[in-house]
């Protein structure tokens, strides 16, 4: 058994939190960890007859204030790239031609006061999808 490194550890954890976040908010969690060899989807979701994708970003922080990170900053152009092409897989493997909306989820773990903030970044523009 592999033994998972502390970010994949911390990133578990924003992605549950981002799960409850999502359901919370009335999405319906269709399939997480979507993988193709050119990337991944954190989480599928559905709501109001539309496709949701979310990118999860999570970071740790173990100092008092936590106001200055913004985790869902580190959705870079080449990520997003990946992620419209794995969308595009995903919607013609699933023969689906719903619309869809991409979101990121950003999620502040503070280790010291043992809470999470999320920040939640609706219907992000992919270029070039």
């Amino acid at each position: 058994m592999k033994t998972k490194t502390e970010k994949q550890v911390v990133g578990k954890i924003g992605e549950d939190i981002a799960v409850k976040f999502l359901v919370k908010q009335g999405f319906t969690v269709v399939q997480r960890n979507y993988l193709k060899k050119f990337g991944e989807i954190d989480v599928v979701c559905r709501q109001g007859g539309k496709w949701h994708f979310v990118e999860v970003k999570t970071v740790s922080v173990s100092r008092e204030t936590s106001d200055d990170h913004r985790p869902e900053e580190n959705v870079h152009v080449a990520k997003q790239t990946r992620i419209g092409r794995t969308i595009q897989v995903y919607l013609n493997e699933n023969d689906s031609d719903d619309e869809w909306e991409f979101h990121v989820v950003g999620v502040v773990l503070n280790t010291v006061k043992k809470t999470a903030r999320v920040r939640f970044l609706k219907d992000i523009i992919i270029e070039g999808h």
